[in-house]
């Protein structure tokens, strides 16, 4: 079984787990509506992509 030779410092154990943390997802506002919407991703409540509209969206009721 392999068993360390050393202690791992708490400085090198907490520079490993930097990693580890969740990032808070960000968003950016449509420049047309103003909504948000994830970066590199559709926005579904317009349909659009990039300025273009890329699909038709269904009128909620």
């Amino acid at each position: 079984m392999a068993v360390p030779k050393k202690k791992k410092s708490k400085s090198r154990r907490d520079m490993r787990r930097s990693h580890d943390a969740l990032d808070v997802p960000s968003y950016v506002e449509d420049k047309d509506s103003g909504e948000l919407h994830r970066p590199h991703h559709i926005n579904l409540k317009t349909g659009t992509y990039k300025g273009r509209k890329v699909i038709e969206v269904k009128e909620q009721a």
